[in-house]
């Protein structure tokens, strides 16, 4: 009797620590990326003869530019997640980016002349790619995402080129409560 009762008293405190193992979080909380980057298509191939034209002319400047791909061939759509504070490395993209901005905030700062371009929930804007160098970050408390509408990705590769991108010297930034 006393061998079937501790038996008994066993299997029941193997099922609780299983439960318990399974149904309570660990102690051990992962802290997000500071950008986190979720491809939300697979890189997507016109099937059609499709050419892209995009005139833009960033806010702060006169002139006027274009963007134009006779075949903008492959694409890629993109979620990104951006931490409170987190920044991009300096990069650039193989082809042009659309990008809306759908929470917080993602300030845009082009190398060529390092001037802070704030896009806060619901607007949009153009980065060209090809050799346009940038960053961004996120000046806020709270999560910004955006997505991304990447053109003429290449087939295989990063959609983000980071390598031979210098940092230009005289940018400086202010990123939460310091700069870089």
């Amino acid at each position: 009797m006393k061998r079937k009762l501790m038996a008994t008293v066993s299997v029941v405190l193997a099922v609780l620590g299983v439960t318990m193992a399974t149904v309570l979080p660990s102690g051990a909380q992962t802290e997000p990326p500071p950008i986190a980057v979720e491809l939300l298509t697979p890189r997507g191939e016109f099937t059609d003869d499709v050419g892209l034209k995009v005139h833009y002319r960033l806010d702060g400047t006169t002139r006027r530019r274009v963007i134009k791909l006779k075949d903008a061939s492959r694409t890629a759509v993109a979620r990104i997640t951006v931490q409170p504070g987190a920044r991009f490395p300096w990069h650039t993209h193989p082809g042009p980016v659309l990008v809306n901005v759908a929470q917080g905030e993602l300030v845009y700062v082009r190398a060529n002349d390092c001037v802070e371009r704030p896009y806060p929930t619901g607007t949009a804007f153009v980065d060209p790619g090809k050799k346009a160098v940038h960053t961004a970050f996120n000046p806020t408390n709270g999560v910004t995402v955006v997505y991304a509408t990447f053109y003429d990705v290449p087939e295989t590769g990063p959609l983000t080129i980071t390598e031979g991108v210098e940092a230009p010297d005289d940018c400086s930034m202010k990123v939460g409560s310091h700069s870089h």
